[in-house]
C-alpha cells in the first residue's frame, strides 16, 4: 500500500513551497509521486518539481475532482500501477473542494492501493482577515477537512493575523493539531500522523456538475515551429491567463519581474528563461517571491490568477514586448 497525503490551501497559501520542502528532506531511499491539479491549463508546478527527484503527474485546467473523478482517476491510477510510489502526495487547486477528492480516496476500490495518512491544509493567516476568502466554501472546507492545520508565513504575519487565526483555532480549530511554519517549512513526520478527522463535509454546488474534458500536459506542449500561446480558464468566481514560450525565448530580467510584480491580478506563478538566468516568480496579492531554479524546462511558463474581469490582452502585449529574442 502507498502512503497518501491530501495537501490543501487555498490560492497563494504555500502548498508547493511546502511540499518542494518535504521533497527535499524525504528518506533518499523512499519513492514518490505527486498528483498535483492547478486551476490554469498552463501546468506550473510541474516545472518547479521539474529536479526533486519525484514522479509528477500534472492535472491542469479546472478541478480534478470534477467530470465525475475522472482526470483524478486516470492520474491516481497511472501513478499507483506504473510507479509504484511509498508516498503519494496529492496536491489539488487552491479553488479545490476536498469532498470529492477524499471520498473518491476512501472508496472500496482503492482500499487495496493506499494508506490514507493526515490531511494537511496550508494556511496563510492573513486569508482569515479577507472577507472574500473567509465566504468562500472551498477555503472553509479545506480547513474543515484537515487533521493538521500549518499556519504558514509566519515571517509575514501580524499582531492582527494572528489574532485572527486564535480566534478561528478557539471557535473552530482546536479538536485539531497545528503548527507554526516559515517558507512552508514543516516536519515530514507529520506526514505519517494518521487521519482522525472524518467528519462528513457537505457537498459543493461549485463542483457537483461536469465541466468539459481537461485538457493532459502534453496537449499544451508547443507545435513544431510556434514560438508562443496562451490559455485561459475561467470558473468559481475566477480567472486565469497563461502563456507558454519555447526554449529559444529569452526574457529581460528586471522587466519581467517588474510585468510580474505589478500586474493588476491575484496571483502571478512562472519559470521564466531570462538574460540571467532561469527565474521561479511567485507572487500572492503584494507578497512577492523571485529565485533562480536550477533545472531548466523545456520552456518558459507563467501563470495568472484573478478574482475580477482583467484586460489579458493589454497584460500579453507588455509582455510580449519584453522578449529579448
Amino acid at each position: 500500500m502507498t502512503k497518501t497525503n491530501l495537501v490543501t490551501g487555498f490560492l497563494g497559501s504555500g502548498k508547493t513551497t511546502s511540499i518542494l520542502h518535504l521533497l527535499a528532506n524525504k528518506d533518499p531511499a523512499e519513492k514518490w509521486a505527486i498528483l498535483v491539479n492547478e486551476f490554469g491549463e498552463i501546468g506550473i508546478d510541474g516545472a518547479l518539481m521539474a529536479d526533486s527527484g519525484a514522479m509528477v503527474k500534472e492535472i491542469p485546467g479546472g478541478c480534478m475532482c470534477c467530470v465525475n473523478g475522472l482526470p483524478m482517476q486516470v492520474g491516481l491510477n497511472t501513478l499507483l500501477r506504473q510507479g509504484k510510489p511509498d508516498r503519494l502526495i496529492i496536491e489539488p487547486t487552491g479553488l479545490g473542494h476536498p469532498k470529492q477528492i477524499l471520498d473518491l480516496l476512501t472508496a472500496p476500490v482503492y482500499e487495496p492501493w493506499i494508506d490514507l495518512r493526515a490531511t494537511l491544509c496550508i494556511l496563510d493567516p492573513r486569508q482569515l482577515l479577507d472577507e472574500k476568502a473567509v465566504k468562500n466554501e472551498n477555503f472553509r472546507d479545506q480547513l474543515a477537512s484537515a487533521d493538521i492545520i500549518v499556519a504558514n508565513k509566519e515571517d509575514r504575519a501580524s499582531q492582527e493575523s494572528r489574532d485572527a487565526f486564535d480566534f478561528w483555532w478557539q471557535n473552530f480549530g482546536n479538536d485539531r493539531q497545528f503548527v507554526m511554519a516559515t517558507q512552508g517549512k514543516i516536519d515530514n513526520a507529520l506526514l505519517d500522523l494518521p487521519r482522525r478527522n472524518i467528519a462528513e463535509l457537505p457537498a459543493s454546488a461549485a463542483h457537483s456538475h461536469s465541466h468539459a474534458p481537461q485538457k493532459g500536459l502534453a496537449a499544451l506542449s508547443l507545435p513544431e515551429h510556434q514560438r508562443w500561446r496562451r490559455s485561459l480558464n475561467s470558473g468559481q468566481g475566477h480567472q486565469a491567463c497563461g502563456w507558454i514560450f519555447d526554449a529559444d525565448t529569452c526574457f529581460d530580467t528586471i522587466g519581467i519581474l517588474e510585468w510580474a510584480r505589478l500586474a493588476p491580478v491575484d496571483r502571478v506563478k512562472g519559470v521564466m528563461r531570462t538574460q540571467d538566468g532561469l527565474v521561479r516568480i511567485n507572487r500572492q496579492g503584494a507578497d512577492f517571491f523571485i529565485e533562480t531554479q536550477n533545472v531548466a524546462p523545456p520552456d518558459s511558463r507563467i501563470e495568472l490568477i484573478s478574482a475580477v474581469n482583467t484586460d489579458w490582452n493589454a497584460l500579453q502585449a507588455s509582455l510580449l514586448r519584453l522578449r529579448l529574442s
